[in-house]
């Protein structure tokens, strides 16, 4: 039986391209799917096979812009608030977020019903932190993908998301959602009352997404929550989503008897140069060698002697290549360098990058650095420490195998099409 999915991702790179990698899968196998991404994607997705029926989530920009300009604009303008606290940023970082987003969902919410009827869906899949009631009132199957951390889905006996607060030590949680509390509530209720307006059921307490028929959240059983925090029927762990439609990748260089590292902040934090820079001009002093994501600001960024790097890059044909990832803990990058067995320094910036960085640190499969605040020795010390780390490495290697086995793109696949054939 053929379906018509529809998918509708948030319009930064991670929820899209795994997006992508589910919905590549599904086309090929024979299904019709569509991307009601934000317009900046336009062209991209139609040359992967998709067809694109696109929104607009803010009035269009008078020039073309690149894909998720708005939130690389967002987080250059706001990267001096990375420095604060995670506590501090509920008000600073990730309550102007929330604002953006439901000032975006609000926006295309007429868009969002005109490709609904045009496209006739028999699933609607949703790979984003925000209700956008058309998906849920259109009467048709509603998938929700969760590809942040699955901290997410809340629960009293786990940290509280976006925190980057320890499992083990609950002596600041409470004080956390108390200020997630009160920096939240009035938004809350507001964009609450608004959905229901637009005919949802009332979204959970200080939500703001609605849960679906079916629910995915991509994260590895090895760092999983669900010990403490069990979900409900209609939830699938998928231990990583890999998309396969990154192109080949050769490396431009020799490989040298040291390390090889990759090194990526993401294509978000990656605006931020200083930080990259000064990560950089670390990593120049060690003997190894380094690929290098350089993002969207990439001619403003200098590489050492012993780097190459791009402004784009394959990332999941370079990691494997790799024995060692430095990230900003972004769930995409941490899901896939556990999907290929390697471990990780990360140094995250806002939202869920430091509910991974305190997870993937507590469980030993990587380092935490404070990422504004690290010395030059902590890093160079974190890097010669994985690397050596013989036993890990082995832990590492069969946990990934493993990971890989259970091949999450096809069982995402495999629930949609059970949805859609309900």
């Amino acid at each position: 039986m053929s379906l018509t999915i529809l998918f509708m991702p948030e319009s930064a790179y991670g929820p899209t391209n795994n997006s992508i990698g589910i919905g590549d899968i599904l086309r090929n196998r024979g299904h019709r799917v569509v991307f009601a991404a934000e317009s900046s994607w336009k062209g991209k997705l139609e040359a992967l096979g998709f067809e694109e029926d696109l929104v607009d989530l803010a009035p269009p920009a008078e020039e073309e812009q690149d894909a998720g300009q708005f939130w690389k604009d967002f987080i250059r303008e706001t990267a001096p608030e990375y420095r604060k606290t995670t506590f501090e940023q509920l008000e600073t970082v990730t309550k102007p977020i929330w604002d953006s987003l439901i000032d975006g969902a609000k926006y295309c919410e007429p868009q969002l019903k005109a490709i609904i009827e045009r496209v006739n869906p028999d699933v609607i899949v949703e790979d984003n932190v925000i209700t956008f009631p058309a998906l849920l009132t259109a009467g048709k199957k509603f998938a929700r993908i969760v590809s942040c951390n699955p901290l997410e889905v809340r629960g009293a006996d786990v940290a509280p998301v976006f925190s980057g607060l320890p499992a083990d030590d609950r002596g600041e949680w409470d004080a956390f959602r108390a200020e997630y509390e009160r920096t939240h509530r009035e938004i809350w209720t507001a964009f609450n009352e608004w959905c229901v307006e637009q005919g949802t059921e009332p979204l959970p307490d200080l939500d703001f997404i609605h849960e679906g028929d079916l629910n995915l959240y991509v994260y590895p059983e090895i760092l999983d929550y669900t010990d403490a925090r069990p979900l409900g029927e209609s939830w699938h762990r998928l231990d990583s989503s890999v998309r396969e439609t990154d192109e080949d990748f050769t490396l431009p260089f020799d490989r040298g008897e040291n390390g090889l590292i990759y090194f990526s902040l993401g294509s978000l934090g990656s605006s931020d140069v200083e930080l990259m820079q000064r990560v950089i001009d670390v990593l120049g002093t060690t003997p190894h060698q380094y690929i290098v994501s350089k993002g969207p600001l990439h001619e403003e960024i200098k590489l050492a002697d012993n780097m190459w790097g791009a402004e784009f890059l394959p990332q999941t044909k370079i990691i494997p290549l790799c024995d060692l990832v430095i990230t900003h803990g972004g769930n995409n990058t941490t899901t896939e360098a556990l999907h290929f067995g390697k471990p990780m320094i990360l140094l995250p910036l806002f939202w869920d990058q430091y509910d991974n960085a305190q997870r993937v640190a507590e469980l030993g499969y990587g380092v935490r650095l404070a990422t504004y605040a690290f010395t030059d020795e902590e890093l160079t010390g974190a890097v010669e420490r994985l690397l050596g780390d013989t036993e890990l490495r082995a832990r590492l290697d069969a946990a990934g195998a493993e990971i890989r086995g259970r091949d999450g793109l096809r069982k995402a696949a495999d629930l949609i099409e059970q949805l859609g054939q309900k």
